[in-house]
């Protein structure tokens, strides 16, 4: 059987294993997520000390995300990567079994989200950078398009789940879920027969290597571009995992499962976006303009938030900025991985990664302060606002530079 074209990337039988394993895994970590947060705020109602969780759990991808691309880029990466899902496992195992025995406290969730963010900022730049060799470059487009659309359709099913388990159950049932997920992904990685692309062994040291890498990303225009983009709308508006929470709780008066409704729709949202790219977005690479425009829907959407006050048009306003936010990230990372050579692959998506992710601590952190001292409506506001800024100076700059197009 062969997949028609907004599914080609299916027709490479490792990219289907590897595909259907991260289904399953994905969904547990978004229960995971929404348990994590909630119980936060169930032991501290604190949202500083929300805040700082998740800076705990995205700190280590901006202090060793160069270091982890390096590595990437001279290790067997299918090896890789499964070393670090089986990793995975543990925290969400020591949560369960915390949670489940009532003695869970705050300092423990902390730690295990620092060890999370330890083990990631090796995950992420692999499990990016192999599906350029499972796949190739003609149907890399696809295959991101692809792994996005699963990535958010768990974004809708794993926090409803979550919230719907976490109201009757406890958050326990959600760590042990997300636990078990990790086995259909191991499992599917030890099946894929793909032969990796050999590289000759490196004489140069680890931090001539990352040199190199950023060399790469800072003087090749349209990598620079999106960098800049990616640093100031993940740094500032896709603070999700602080905001949502306390926009169910503080502003709109929901339990649990109000809050799993809203990051449902936030994921609907990037589901359509997702599934919209794969259908639409074609072979050829993006150009500033797409990259840009998604950019500003995001930061807006985020800045309306701020004036929310009823739920179904929290509920409208988070679809739209899901849906803008995947359009705009994939095309990002699209962009990237069609420019990058093969040889640097691992370190120049290290650097991408190190400014969408990495600089998700400086964001919740500021979020969470400002939400704690001027309320939450203050910290959508602020967010957004400085996104938004950001993302109209950096176009007002290429425009005067070379124009949009």
């Amino acid at each position: 059987m062969r997949f028609p074209g907004g599914l080609r990337a299916l027709n490479h039988r490792d990219f289907r294993l590897f595909w259907s394993g991260q289904s399953v895994s994905v969904m547990g970590n978004w229960m995971q997520t929404v348990g994590q947060a909630w119980l936060v705020l169930e032991l501290t109602r604190s949202p500083l000390r929300l805040g700082l969780v998740s800076a705990l759990q995205f700190g280590p991808l901006l202090v060793l995300s160069l270091v982890a691309g390096a590595l990437v880029d001279r290790w067997p990466k299918r090896r890789l990567v499964t070393g670090t899902q089986v990793a995975l496992m543990l925290p969400a195992f020591t949560l369960a079994l915390l949670s489940w025995t009532h003695v869970v406290q705050y300092w423990h969730i902390a730690t295990l989200a620092l060890t999370i963010g330890v083990v990631n900022a090796l995950d992420m730049p692999t499990r990016q950078s192999i599906i350029a060799e499972i796949v190739g470059r003609d149907d890399l487009g696809n295959a991101i398009a692809l792994n996005s659309a699963i990535f958010n359709a768990a974004r809708v099913t794993g926090p409803a789940l979550g919230g719907l388990l976490i109201a009757r159950y406890g958050v326990a049932l959600a760590f042990l879920l997300n636990g078990l997920s990790f086995v259909p992904v191991v499992l599917a990685l030890l099946a894929m027969g793909y032969s990796a692309p050999t590289r000759p062994a490196s004489r140069s040291s680890i931090g001539r290597e990352i040199g190199d890498g950023l060399r790469f990303a800072l003087r090749t225009p349209q990598v620079s571009l999106v960098l800049s983009l990616v640093l100031a709308v993940s740094a500032f508006a896709l603070n999700h995992n602080v905001t949502v929470p306390l926009l169910a709780r503080e502003v709109l008066g929901q339990g649990a499962q109000g809050f799993g409704l809203l990051m449902a729709a936030l994921g609907a949202g990037a589901l359509v976006g997702a599934i919209l790219t794969a259908l639409f977005g074609g072979r050829s690479r993006p150009t500033s303009v797409t990259l840009v425009v998604p950019a500003v829907m995001v930061a807006s959407g985020v800045l309306f938030l701020a004036f929310v006050r009823h739920f179904p048009v929290a509920l409208a306003l988070l679809f739209f900025v899901g849906l803008s936010q995947i359009i705009f990230l994939t095309r990002c990372n699209t962009a990237v991985q069609m420019t990058v050579p093969d040889e640097l692959r691992g370190r120049v998506v290290s650097v991408y990664m190190l400014v969408f992710a990495g600089m998700t601590p400086v964001g919740a952190l500021l979020v969470g302060a400002v939400a704690e001292a001027f309320g939450v409506p203050a910290a959508y506001a602020t967010g957004g606002g400085l996104a938004l800024l950001c993302v109209l100076v950096q176009a007002r700059r290429l425009r005067q530079a070379r124009g949009l197009g």
